[in-house]
């Protein structure tokens, strides 16, 4: 295997464009922006490869083909409804099916690098439209690109991937695809859906028949920060995985869990959301032989939050995490305040926060420490593993 890492990365990713809707493309332009500035994408082993869009066939794996018709459709029909278009989350428009099928054919590029032992890790951070169904779009996501290069992967041989959600949203479109496949480890940590979209995720969800114990879902309550956030996922997510014994990890990387996202109510700081990339790095080093695919995923602090988030991904991803310390390069601040006027835009990588926390105890009252011991209960005996005991 390589040891060096690929970036998917075209301009024409930026296609995926929605119009006037929270899902702006400047986020991801100025992320690759801001790699760029620093030095991220120049790093010795690093490929930075131009996607092709993903064919029907391997659309097809995870989309019905009337769904794919609609996709291709609904931009010549202005009267167009249905199959969950038309609606403020999901508008029409044009070139979609290019567009998102350019998105897929990413992730797969990215996953496929990975899986055939050309890189070690991989990223798209174009990608993680995490909520589309087989049949029909949801939450900003037409073609379901981490779904579709997972069933590329399994087509290819692969036995056990474990897919990890960090978005503040229920990754309920990957978990309903594999639901009856015990090949592939859903895992989910995001806003509980009492208070915030898609309404699922809930941590009874726990994998379908035959599948029992392939879906894990961690519900956390509004105004959860890192410590906290971090407590859960660190008594939660190595375990699973471990008992799991995944081939490759793949991350979705939503950077909405940040305190400054108007979408959502969880507290994270860049500094948090940069702790999780290097924990899930290390997942898979430890487990995986280091294969490790990244997504990004939603995040709608256009400037303030997405571009360093994603900046720390794939400097995580490509070599050393970079220091928080560091000032945004000047250059990058003009662009950044010409595409986004009137937005605050960052001077450092950091947001000052400590990242430390206390481990998760099973006695605790604490509403965080509450939702990780209902997640434990619910889905550690279906793993073999003690859903009380701190050291499993």
């Amino acid at each position: 295997m390589s040891d060096g890492a690929v970036v998917v990365w075209d301009e024409d990713l930026l296609g995926y464009d929605l119009g006037d809707h929270p899902l702006n493309p400047v986020r991801v332009e100025l992320t690759m922006a801001l790699a760029r500035d620093l030095g991220i994408l120049d790093r010795a082993g690093v490929r930075v490869v131009k996607p092709t869009p993903a064919d029907d066939a391997a659309l097809a794996r995870v989309h019905r083909a009337d769904y794919l018709d609609a996709v291709k459709a609904a931009p010549h029909d202005p009267f167009f409804r249905g199959y969950g278009f038309g609606t403020p989350d999901n508008p029409v428009f044009d070139h979609m099916h290019d567009a998102s099928a350019l998105v897929a054919g990413a992730t797969m590029a990215a996953a496929e690098a990975v899986w055939r032992g050309d890189a070690r890790h991989a990223v798209n951070v174009a990608g993680g439209l995490h909520h589309a169904m087989p049949g029909r779009a949801s939450g900003f996501c037409v073609y379901n690109d981490p779904a579709v290069a997972i069933a590329r992967l399994l087509d290819q041989g692969a036995e056990r991937i474990a897919y990890v959600d960090i978005d503040v949203h229920h990754g309920d479109g990957v978990q309903a695809i594999f639901w009856d496949d015990p090949r592939v480890l859903t895992v989910s940590l995001h806003e509980s859906p009492l208070t915030l979209f898609p309404g699922t995720g809930f941590p009874d969800e726990t994998g379908g028949e035959g599948a029992e114990g392939s879906a894990v879902n961690v519900a956390l309550p509004p105004g959860t920060g890192d410590r906290g956030w971090l407590r859960a996922f660190h008594a939660v997510v190595p375990s699973v995985l471990r008992a799991f014994r995944p081939q490759l990890l793949f991350s979705q990387c939503g950077a909405d869990s940040h305190r400054l996202d108007p979408l959502a109510d969880l507290r994270l700081s860049v500094d948090g959301q940069r702790a999780a990339h290097i924990a899930m790095r290390d997942l898979a080093e430890e487990l995986c032989a280091g294969r490790w695919v990244a997504t990004g995923g939603g995040g709608y602090a256009l400037v303030e939050v997405v571009p360093r988030t994603w900046t720390h991904l794939l400097a995580t991803a490509t070599g050393d995490p970079l220091d928080p310390l560091l000032p945004t390069p000047p250059g990058w601040r003009e662009l950044a305040a010409r595409r986004a006027p009137g937005r605050e835009v960052p001077l450092r990588l950091t947001d000052d926060s400590d990242v430390r926390f206390e481990p998760w105890q099973p006695t605790s009252d604490d509403a965080v420490d509450r939702a990780v011991t209902q997640t434990r209960t619910a889905v550690f005996p279906l793993l073999g593993l003690d859903p009380l005991d701190p050291r499993d």
